[in-house]
């Protein structure tokens, strides 16, 4: 597995190597040891995801004020994606902040997204099937989300926003700013 951080801290793009041959591919998408040995991060799991998403559904910008933090990692397993984390730490250096990556099935890559950051992603292909893992399980009255066309942040999603699909939740979603004054972001 390869690590090249991202421009913002707690932010990885990970690249596993896919063996093929006749019979298929295989490859080792999940290391605990290797995190911890590339990134200090002991990244436990809590608690694994699947989503599949039609062409143009987007998903956050979602994350959690869970006291013990949440982290992701996240990887498309079909499909492709465009996966963006958000620095929504209000004391950090790149506060407002993302970082996207393309991901596709079956390419090797994911992302490993820290406590503190805000994360979403939109579906590139129709069915795309993601995978991710969290840190800390879901929690109802800790959960938040950033609109994702908060122009503020201004996330190219890689699609123009009227095919774009969204969850009632996440259109009618506060800004930035808006979850700032609230006091509703990770320090």
């Amino acid at each position: 597995m390869n690590f090249t951080p991202t421009n913002i801290a707690g932010a990885w793009f990970v690249n596993s190597s896919v063996h093929e041959d006749d019979r298929g591919s295989f490859q080792e998408w999940f290391k605990h040891e290797e995190i911890l040995k590339a990134t200090g991060f002991n990244f436990s799991v809590a608690q694994a995801n699947f989503s599949k998403s039609k062409l143009g559904v987007v998903r956050g910008i979602h994350y959690s004020l869970a006291n013990e933090g949440q982290a992701k990692w996240v990887t498309c397993v079909k499909g492709a994606i465009r996966d963006v984390a958000v620095d929504i730490r209000r004391t950090s250096p790149t506060y407002g902040q993302y970082v996207a990556v393309d991901l596709a099935g079956g390419d090797g890559q994911s992302i490993l997204i820290g406590s503190g950051l805000g994360h979403g992603f939109i579906s590139l292909e129709e069915g795309s099937l993601v995978s991710y893992l969290l840190s800390s399980p879901y929690s109802t009255g800790e959960e938040f989300e950033i609109n994702p066309l908060d122009s503020a942040i201004g996330i190219d999603w890689g699609m123009p926003s009227q095919k774009m699909i969204f969850s009632t939740k996440d259109s009618a979603a506060p800004s930035l700013s808006e979850r700032l004054q609230s006091q509703q972001l990770p320090s």
